[in-house]
């Protein structure tokens, strides 16, 4: 008999954080996600949160979606230091993004702005891709509480999430990247990681940019 998802989430958060990262391929990283209506309960869906939470900065990562951890429902957790001011970082826009958790998120296309910039994934270790992703966008969740947050974010905290909430409708980074552009990372590091925006490797790999 299938566990349900309660089981899932009570067996997971008792392991200790943080847990592993299903990789590509895991079936649960293209479902869509079951969206939360309380099937926890505040004290485990704190947990979850807190797990979720420790196990994205032990990757480390700036993002993670709950089905990343095997559990197919819709929460994600999101929080960047962001950069100091650099050449290179002004153009991602890399703007500290506060620990937050993600209740059943949506986000809506602002504006016609796209900039394409290399992303990784922690369910695609080793591996990153040019992705064109909207600059602008308006996001729709629920707090960890269930207070409706409604918020527009720009840049990197944008672009984080996009990639989160796509986790949750059974979409991979890779599904939306320039194919040409992938690269691992020590590759990334030895030959792209100079610029900001990845014009080099667009004319050296051949693929467009937005």
């Amino acid at each position: 008999m299938t566990a349900s998802v309660r089981d899932q989430v009570e067996s997971l958060v008792l392991t200790g954080a943080p847990v592993p990262i299903v990789q590509a391929g895991h079936p649960v990283l293209r479902a869509v996600a079951e969206p939360y209506v309380g099937q926890l309960g505040e004290e485990l869906l704190d947990a979850l949160i807190e797990t979720m939470r420790v196990t994205m900065r032990a990757a480390p990562g700036v993002g993670l979606a709950a089905p990343q951890i095997g559990i197919a429902l819709a929460i994600a957790v999101a929080a960047d230091a962001g950069t100091a001011t650099a050449e290179g970082d002004d153009a991602r826009e890399r703007t500290p993004l506060a620990f937050r958790a993600l209740i059943n998120p949506s986000y809506e296309l602002l504006g016609t702005e796209r900039r394409s910039f290399y992303e990784g994934c922690l369910s695609v270790d080793g591996w990153q891709a040019v992705v064109a992703r909207h600059r602008t966008v308006r996001l729709r969740c629920l707090d960890v509480r269930g207070h409706a947050v409604d918020e527009v974010l720009t840049g990197w905290p944008a672009r984080i999430i996009q990639h989160e909430t796509d986790h949750l409708t059974g979409r991979l980074y890779l599904d939306r990247a320039e194919l040409r552009s992938l690269t691992s990372v020590g590759n990334l590091v030895e030959y792209w990681a100079g610029e900001g925006a990845p014009l080099a490797a667009s004319r050296t790999l051949g693929f467009p940019l937005a």
